[in-house]
């Protein structure tokens, strides 16, 4: 049975709308957000400029949408490798192995955060950070039952200087539609990642 044009109409309408957050991904990635207007996106995204704005209200409100949900996807994924309920050092494995997918899939929203994130409204920018506070502390809660002796204030530094090494490969490999990622490649990060867990 073929669906009804008002299921048509909302499927092709957030296919869009990810259209348009993956193109805006891409363009503030390669020329800041302020290198890009809201008729670029639109070309990017196959539709006129003013088409842009059937969904989103502005430039700014798709820089927010794109980095509070990329937020929120690191913020799931992370619980759902808790909720795996493996011990505590498969967990963290697992959350050094999901955040390196995340930096390997994401390069482009991993530059536009680090160069963009005070082009945010201030809501989204408040978002934003409670997201990413909550997505450490779950890192700093696993460690601090594998390392009971450390405290939360070193955990929290270690998660961070992990997130800094993972995150800063976008930079430093050619990932988007380049040169892909060995599994070795992906391995030694891994391992480096573990390693500055593990040590005290």
């Amino acid at each position: 049975m073929s669906e009804s044009p008002a299921t048509a109409r909302t499927r092709a309408k957030a296919n869009r709308r990810t259209v348009l957050l993956d193109s805006a991904a891409t363009l503030f990635a390669q020329r800041g957000f302020n290198g890009v207007s809201i008729e670029d996106l639109g070309a990017a995204a196959g539709v006129s400029g003013p088409a842009v704005y059937r969904h989103f209200s502005g430039k700014q409100a798709l820089l927010g949408a794109l980095l509070v949900g990329v937020s929120e996807d690191l913020l799931a994924g992370g619980r759902a490798v808790l909720a795996a309920g493996n011990d505590d050092a498969a967990t963290l494995r697992g959350l050094v192995a999901f955040h390196v997918d995340f930096a390997l899939a994401q390069p482009d929203v991993i530059r536009v955060q680090d160069r963009d994130l005070d082009s945010l409204s201030a809501a989204d920018r408040r978002q934003v950070r409670t997201l990413q506070r909550a997505y450490v502390e779950l890192w700093v809660d696993v460690l601090g039952r594998l390392y009971p002796d450390r405290g939360a204030e070193v955990r929290r530094l270690q998660a961070h200087a992990v997130f800094g090494l993972i995150n800063s490969t976008p930079h430093s490999v050619q990932v988007h539609g380049h040169r892909p990622v060995t599994s070795a490649a992906r391995s030694v990060l891994e391992a480096m990642a573990w390693n500055g867990l593990a040590r005290a």
